[in-house]
């Protein structure tokens, strides 16, 4: 498994975005989180095609910190089912996956 990760949360407005990304960075979740809005989702839900514009958030963390990651992220986030996911860095400069290592909460 891979040391580190990015995590991919959409939510509904620039405010959550802006709640989440600062609460998973202060509290050492993430070590930044990039902010994307105005993202046009359409996606099934309960048996219904639905659309929203959504607010993107791309974090850079540690793999054993996704757990506890995602569980903040499910307290201050609106939705029902909040799309959550993570995939491993495989690669990366090095001076910038120690300053991650450095401020992420091992």
């Amino acid at each position: 498994m891979s040391e580190f990760i990015s995590i991919y949360i959409t939510v509904p407005s620039r405010e959550a975005a802006e709640k989440i990304s600062r609460t998973l960075v202060e509290e050492k979740l993430a070590a930044c989180v990039n902010i994307v809005a105005g993202v046009r989702s359409i996606y099934r839900w309960k048996g219904k095609v639905e659309a929203a514009t959504e607010v993107v958030l791309i974090g850079k963390s540690r793999s054993a910190l996704f757990g506890r990651l995602e569980k903040r992220v499910k307290e201050l986030h609106s939705a029902e089912c909040p799309c959550i996911v993570a995939w491993p860095i495989e690669h990366g400069h090095p001076l910038f996956l120690d300053w991650l290592a450095d401020e992420t909460d091992a």
